[in-house]
């Protein structure tokens, strides 16, 4: 038995939970799952909860505010749009960690950057660049630049599982089962330039009017019609997974992230990943590469409400698997969480 886990920390960042009713997760629930693809989109969300228009977009209104609600807008297939993308991890000497954290945030293709601990690599960050950068030099002068003492690449050899969704009445993982088409997950999907218009649109955060898309897909020359066909057509072919509402989990009240990286036996590498992307609590769950220093080829992120049910969840899953090598890395501070803007 080899399974590690992280030591205490408290986190640096506020991470108290904001009051929220019935209707309040009611709505959350909604908006993250699903956003409707309708010219009054706000009264659609009214009309299956039983509120009214008003309450629902003030709803919204508060939990933006208040940090709950991140931004709703359409979620792009990073790869498929022909940037390179990969998980990158630094090991700073403490008293250079927060200092090159920053640094890391200024790179507009930094999406993610979390100080994690329970492994000597204690900064994790995913970065995008378009096609006609190199991930592996950008990486690299990160890493001179900010003076760290080691680092790895750890891009994504096969993808089992991405989708961030909490059950928010209940307070349980609800991840979403957004499976890729694995024969094409890495393959570059050719968008026209009108189509690149597009997504640069429907990437932009929705207002809270009542017709939201109007002013949208007018500056495209469409009709709101015209704009749903288009992204309903962007999801077909894989460019974009879904519209809709991305939460501040801590926020949210879904206060522990964890990490789980697992190291598999080469020949139950695909068994083991469809196992743990099976878990409704898993919301990302990739094979990557291994070196000497990194044993660990399958990466699981657990969300939940307590460090206790993410030990609880790993645990589980170590049993179900039977794979008993594993470290939950947790964060311990949110350096940057936000979307890559494509195309700008």
């Amino acid at each position: 038995m080899a399974t590690r886990q992280a030591p205490s920390a408290a986190p640096a960042e506020d991470t108290r939970s904001a009051e929220m009713d019935l209707h309040d997760r009611q709505v959350l629930n909604v908006i993250q799952t699903a956003f409707p693809m309708d010219e009054q989109p706000y009264m659609a969300i009214a009309r299956e909860l039983g509120l009214e228009e008003d309450d629902v977009i003030e709803r919204i209104r508060r939990m933006r505010r208040e940090n709950v609600v991140r931004q709703i807008s359409g979620i792009f297939d990073t790869r498929r749009l022909g940037y390179k993308t990969s998980l990158i991890a630094f090991r700073y000497p403490d008293e250079l960690l927060h200092k090159g954290a920053l640094a890391i945030n200024k790179h507009p293709g930094v999406s993610h950057n979390y100080a994690r601990v329970g492994h000597e690599y204690n900064l994790w960050f995913t970065l995008a660049v378009p096609p006609y950068e190199s991930l592996e030099e950008t990486a690299a002068r990160m890493a001179e630049e900010t003076h760290v003492e080691s680092w790895r690449l750890l891009p994504t050899l096969r993808f089992f599982k991405i989708g961030v969704n909490f059950d928010m009445v209940n307070e349980e993982g609800n991840a979403a089962d957004y499976r890729p088409d694995n024969a094409r997950w890495n393959q570059v999907e050719p968008l026209t330039e009108y189509e690149i218009e597009v997504v640069r649109e429907v990437q932009e955060d929705l207002s809270l009017d009542v017709r939201p898309f109007d002013k949208m897909s007018a500056r495209l020359g469409l009709t709101p019609a015209g704009l749903f066909d288009i992204m309903r057509d962007f999801e077909a072919r894989g460019v974009m997974r879904r519209y809709s509402a991305v939460l501040h989990h801590r926020k949210a009240g879904f206060r522990s992230n964890a990490m789980s990286v697992w190291r598999v036996p080469e020949e139950r590498k695909l068994e083991v990943g469809q196992a743990l992307a099976n878990s409704r609590w898993v919301s990302h769950c990739y094979e990557r590469p291994v070196f000497e220093d990194w044993p660990y080829s399958h990466f699981a992120m657990i969300h939940a409400t307590s460090r206790a049910r993410c030990e609880t969840v790993a645990k589980e899953l170590s049993e179900l698997t039977g794979v008993d090598d594993y470290i939950l890395l947790y964060s311990t501070r949110e350096y940057k969480k936000t979307r890559v803007r494509y195309f700008v």
